[in-house]
């Protein structure tokens, strides 16, 4: 398979189990948990499975001091991003903060122009307007919902995080160590803020033993848009680059809707549908790339303009 089409479903895939984030969390939320040991239960859940994969790939669980400090910083980094979403369900609808959260490939593309010198491309601008413009759509005003400017304030700041971990997953220093090795010590290493915060600033809160639906919510929130997201967006990043990969990520909302439609009975309207369809173009361009941009110039020579 061409290497940028297998970045690009590794992308479009990892968007759509994060998108699934709000799914069990807001249960859990219901449940009485609070944010901080909903997101240690995810982080704890999952290193078990990543170190299994790792083990079965063959790689050690060694570092060198460089790769540990790197580590380190984007585990707060990822850490800080999830905490911050997660207090924003607080303040904020699921379907608004999703939707808010997705500022992030904005920040995105202009980190790697002002940074790392990237070409903002036509291509990229309209792919980041038409999947703006189709995540405003998803949001369906009821006419009595205001935006809670501190929820807001919270889910921009999750978006600010989440951008620049994608952009420094991106980097060389990264691409060096293993995937799941890079994965597990992310998790590992940000499961550390949700220790210190609840030993110091929040309460820990387990589930009771016999409530098996509340740790078959953490475990599948352990497994979808935790350790299969993080690996397919840490393998996105390295196939195809920071900025498509974060355009790739217009699918998490739209993950939201199709389960809102499938297991809570929201209908789909018209508005919905034409946001989705703008989405899937965007993730259509991102996917084709140059492939696209060739053909729109042929046809666009088929037109030469009078003199």
């Amino acid at each position: 398979m061409d290497i940028k089409l297998k970045g690009c479903l590794y992308g479009a895939v990892a968007a759509m189990t994060y998108g699934m984030n709000p799914l069990f969390a807001v249960t859990l939320y219901n449940d009485e948990m609070n944010p901080d040991s909903v997101l240690l239960f995810r982080y704890l859940f999952a290193l078990p499975v990543l170190a299994v994969m790792i083990k079965m790939r063959g790689h050690d669980f060694r570092l060198t001091l460089k790769e540990t400090i790197s580590l380190f910083i984007v585990g707060m980094l990822v850490a800080t991003s999830s905490l911050t979403l997660y207090v924003s369900y607080k303040y904020l609808s699921a379907g608004i903060a999703s939707t808010m959260l997705f500022v992030y490939p904005v920040i995105v593309a202009v980190l790697m122009v002002l940074f790392f010198g990237e070409k903002l491309r036509f291509q990229t601008v309209v792919c980041i307007a038409l999947a703006v413009g189709g995540i405003a759509m998803l949001y369906k005003p009821d006419g009595t919902t205001t935006l809670n400017p501190i929820g807001c304030i919270i889910v921009l700041g999750s978006s600010l995080t989440y951008a620049i971990y994608i952009v420094a997953v991106g980097r060389d220093s990264y691409k060096k160590i293993p995937t799941l090795k890079l994965t597990f010590y992310t998790l590992l290493f940000g499961a550390l803020l949700y220790v210190v915060r609840i030993l110091c600033f929040s309460e820990f809160v387990c589930p009771p033993i016999d409530r098996w639906d509340m740790w078959l919510n953490i475990a599948c929130m352990a497994i979808f848009p935790t350790v299969l997201s993080f690996v397919w967006t840490t393998m996105a990043i390295q196939y195809v680059g920071a900025t498509p990969t974060a355009i790739l990520g217009a699918l998490e909302p739209v993950t939201a809707v199709v389960l809102g439609i499938t297991f809570l009975g929201e209908s789909l309207s018209f508005r919905v549908t034409i946001g989705l369809i703008m989405i899937l173009v965007a993730v259509c361009i991102v996917i084709g790339g140059k492939n696209i941009t060739d053909r729109l110039l042929r046809i666009r020579k088929l037109f030469p303009r009078g003199k």
